[in-house]
């Protein structure tokens, strides 16, 4: 097995590599002059179960591009077989035609992925689960469960506690978590005038009194869990924390959670966190290292990936 690690999160490539007690290969993933991805493998890597860990976040298209490049490399290299290790998936939320003339990135991004040669996807915490079947090859998405729900237990607890989805598209994902943990669900009914702005319209369920806690895959502009949380305390919530797996955080959302009613959010390192996350004390950030270190041992031993959840 070998590991090859680009350019968009190397510390959670490393902490993987550390986490299956293997070097990665040694690789260059660099620019020419006109910013054109050059990629070589200095390793041989011929008959060999290679994983490609490229999570393609900002900038979505240069990550996206080295991605598509180093599967290029490894295919021509006649690696056995390749498997994208993406642990943020970039153009999810493309993932139907919300009007006319519109694309479908997400099945175009699914179609480069598999034409550039990868065999496999191993991803986290998909946007939509029936981006899977925009592939034509396995896809194994990775859901944070395992991860959040020991770590809320541990430092929050679950006494007068409450799961709340801050959509209703999010309500599967909160009663997962719940259902883990025996408690009740709320849901946050918003209406979206347009992308990247919401408005929070009513909270669903009851939060009198109780630690509120709000789930989601990814946080972007930080507006809907902002508006969220102040909608949850003028419904008499004790406390609002919130537990996302791809910290996006665009433009002003780590100023914009920093000034809101949230306690805390707790982020994975899916995405390279920024310097302002890391100095911010509202934002923590958890470790998916050592899951997907143990998701990629057991795609390369052919053993089930399913059971990390039961």
């Amino acid at each position: 097995m070998k590991i090859v690690a680009a350019n968009s999160n190397r510390p959670l490539a490393e902490a993987i590599a550390a986490s299956l007690r293997m070097p990665l290969t040694s690789a260059s993933v660099q620019r020419f002059a006109d910013m054109e991805v050059w990629v070589e493998i200095h390793e041989n890597v011929r008959g060999e179960d290679v994983f490609i860990i490229q999570s393609t976040s900002y900038p979505a298209n240069d990550h996206l591009m080295e991605l598509l490049v180093c599967i290029d490399a490894l295919r021509r290299a006649s690696a056995r077989r390749i498997t994208a290790v993406v642990p943020y998936f970039g153009y999810a939320r493309q993932d139907r035609k919300p009007g006319p003339r519109t694309p479908i990135s997400a099945k175009l991004v699914a179609n480069l992925i598999t034409r550039a040669g990868a065999d496999r996807v191993l991803t986290l915490e998909l946007h939509a689960a029936q981006i899977q079947g925009f592939f034509d090859i396995p896809v194994d998405n990775m859901f944070t469960t395992p991860i959040m729900v020991p770590d809320i237990i541990a430092n929050i607890g679950t006494e007068d506690l409450v799961i709340v989805s801050p959509d209703v598209g999010g309500v599967s994902r909160a009663r997962g978590f719940a259902k883990r943990m025996g408690v009740q669900l709320a849901i946050v009914d918003k209406r979206r005038e347009k992308p990247g702005a919401s408005e929070v319209m009513n909270v669903i369920g009851e939060v009198a009194g109780k630690r509120c806690i709000l789930v989601d895959d990814i946080v972007d502009s930080g507006g809907t869990l902002c508006n969220a949380a102040t909608a949850l305390l003028r419904q008499g919530a004790r406390s609002v924390q919130a537990y996302c797996t791809h910290g996006v955080l665009s433009a002003g959302a780590v100023a914009r959670i920093a000034a809101s009613d949230l306690e805390r959010l707790v982020i994975t390192d899916s995405i390279r966190p920024t310097e302002a996350v890391r100095v911010t004390d509202k934002i923590r950030v958890v470790s998916v290292a050592q899951f997907m270190g143990e998701a990629i041992k057991r795609i390369s031993s052919e053993s089930s990936v399913s059971s990390l959840f039961d």
